[in-house]
Parts: C-alpha cells; structure tokens; sequence
C-alpha cells in the first residue's frame, strides 16, 4: 500500500513539475496538460451562462473574468497538486497518516515550519518541498507582468485600428475610410505593422494560450475581429485594385493565416493546409456586395468590377476563413459583419462610417 502511495505521489510531483516548466518557463508551444485541462474546467460555467443572455455586452461582462479566474485557478491547482504528490511521498516513508503528511507537507510546502515529523526519512522530502513552493510562486510572480505585457502589446494596435476600422472593425470600412480622407497611400504601413503584431501574437498566443480568451476593455473591440479585418482589407485590395504595391499587403495576409494556423495547432483545431482559391466561402456573394458599396460609396478607386474581383478575394479568404469562424465562436468574439456564426444566435454588429464633414470647395 506505502509503495502505490509513493509512486502515486512521485508521479503527481514530477507531473505538475512538467506543468509549470511547459507552462512558464519553456518558450514554445506544448501540447495540452494539467494547466489547460484546469482552464477550461474554469471556463465552462462561464460559457454555459454567457450562452443564456441576449445582449453581446451582458455576455462580455460574464466573460471578461473568465480568462484571469482561469489563471488564478491554475496556480491554485498547481499548489494544492504539489501538496497532495508530497503528502503522498511522505506518507510512504513514514508512519504517518494522510492527514498527518498533508499537515507535514504544508508545513514544508508553504515554508511555515510548524510541524516537523523529526524523521529522518522524511528530512529529504521536507527539504524538497520546501524549495518547491517558493520556486513555484516565484515563477508564477514573474509570469504575471511577462503575460499582462503581451496582453498590452496587442491590445495597442487593436484599439488603433478603432479609428481606421470603427468598432467592431470591417474589412471594408478599413479602405472606406482610407478612401474618405484620402490616405490609401499609407495603407502599405497598416499592413506593415499588422505583418509585425501577427508575428508577436503568433508567438505569445501559443506560448500562453490562455490570452486567446483575454478580451479587449471593451465589448466592440476583439483581437481577433480585428485582424479579421485588417486581411479582409488586404485582400478587398489585392483584388480590387492590383496596380496598387502589393507586397505589403501579401505579407500583411501571409503573416495574419500563419499566425491563425499557429494558434489552430496550440489549440487543436483542424484546418485545410492547402486550400484551393475555389473553396466554397461561407461569405456569401450578397454580404460581399455590400462591403463593396460601402467600400464604393465612400470613393474608393475600383480597378475590376465586383463580378472580376470576387475571384481573387475569394483565393486569399478560403486561407484564413474557417480558422477566423472557429476561434470566433470559442472565444465568443463581438459579432461583427463576415465573422461567421456564434455559439448562439446573436445580431451582428456593424460600424458607422464617419459624415464627412469637411467645408465644400
């Protein structure tokens, strides 16, 4: 009985030891372990009452704590994980009862010292775990501000593209207001700087999932909406009008569906590596001729018809579409114009483009 006792200790020990080095320390993408299992146990009840109410902001306010309650829970788990593996272990040399180890092991763990066995056998336990609990919560301090700097990082350009995009953004509000104010030139540096934020979020994101489901301060505003949009107004461009440079903007597609493949993989999801430019879309042709209005009305120069371009913004769409639809709805992203469906049905969110007014002539 004392030997299952030890293995089962020995094997929770070094368990959530693997947790906390994948999870904290190790930069790369893991597989799923206990933190991930932890996460989204925390996450179900929230989802489960988000799902019930009407209104996209009654559902944010629910889920707002969902993803920093998710972490606190985690290294809670890790704690009580470490303490249970050691109370076990000392259980096992010992002549101790459960109760008596797990008083033995959190008095060592939490580096009180109030209770000692005076046992020989267990001094290399006690010493173990008391080293333990100050090296876990010494990481766990430092993890904070390296997870809450990422979530800053990306939550910049988000709130940035508020002004070139409204709120949610669009795709084709991006070019509409370009177009508006007569700055289409400096498109090429929105591209170029979303290139750069795909590649910060591609590796943060999957090296912390758990800031997949950290929402933006506000209900209107989704990390992923927005770069929904931003290779929306990428690829409305490539097909609209190619005379335009394109090289920004190629990289500025390339660099957001990478980024959504790496995120898929971390997260488990299954994708279509090589998909063919005539995919069928679940944007239909209709919602694209609106975006195209709005794109029209507010003078944005079209070098093809809607008939010519809806060929080639289909062939860059079919690469990120199905990924952006299913992070959408896990993550119950704000429900904007060509993001696809949510877990429940919700009306989706449109913004209003700018009166322009300027004095005429």
């Amino acid at each position: 009985m004392r030997v299952l006792l030890g293995i089962a200790g020995a094997v929770i020990v070094l368990g959530i030891f693997s947790s906390v080095l994948h999870s904290l320390v190790i930069p790369r993408p893991t597989r799923p372990g206990f933190s991930r299992y932890v996460q989204r146990l925390v996450q179900w009840p929230f989802r489960l009452v988000a799902d019930h109410l009407p209104s996209v902001g009654a559902r944010d306010r629910v889920l707002a704590p969902m993803a920093p309650m998710a972490i606190v829970v985690t290294l809670i788990s890790w704690l009580v994980a470490f303490l249970i593996g050691y109370a076990l272990l000392e259980a096992a040399v010992s002549r101790l009862g459960l109760r008596e180890a797990l008083i033995e092991a959190g008095s060592s763990l939490f580096t009180l010292g109030f209770a000692s066995g005076n046992r020989v056998s267990l001094n290399v336990i006690d010493f173990c775990a008391a080293a333990t609990g100050p090296i876990v919560i010494g990481l766990q301090v430092g993890y904070l501000p390296a997870l809450y700097g990422a979530y800053q990082r990306r939550e910049t350009e988000v709130t940035l593209l508020q002004a070139r995009a409204g709120s949610p953004p669009w795709g084709p509000e991006i070019l509409a207001r370009y177009a508006q104010v007569d700055l289409l030139d400096d498109l090429t540096e929105l591209f170029r700087n979303w290139e750069r934020w795909s590649a910060g979020v591609s590796e943060s994101h999957t090296t912390y999932p758990i800031l997949i489901h950290f929402r933006s301060p506000r209900a209107s505003r989704n990390w992923l909406i927005a770069l929904l949009a931003v290779l929306d107004a990428a690829a409305l461009q490539l097909a609209f009008t190619p005379s335009r440079r394109q090289a920004e903007a190629r990289m500025a597609l390339r660099a957001g569906f990478v980024c959504l493949r790496d995120i898929a993989d971390t997260e488990g999801i299954l994708y279509d590596r090589d998909p063919h430019p005539d995919d069928v879309l679940q944007l239909d042709y209709e919602d694209f001729l609106r975006g195209v209005e709005r794109m029209r009305s507010q003078g944005y120069p079209m070098e093809r018809t809607p008939q010519e371009a809806w060929p080639h913004f289909r062939g860059w769409r079919v690469n990120y579409e199905p990924l952006v639809h299913r992070l959408a709805r896990d993550i119950e992203a704000v429900p904007a114009p060509w993001s696809g469906a949510r877990r429940t049905e919700v009306a989706t969110y449109a913004p209003l483009t700018p009166i322009d007014r300027r004095p005429v002539g």
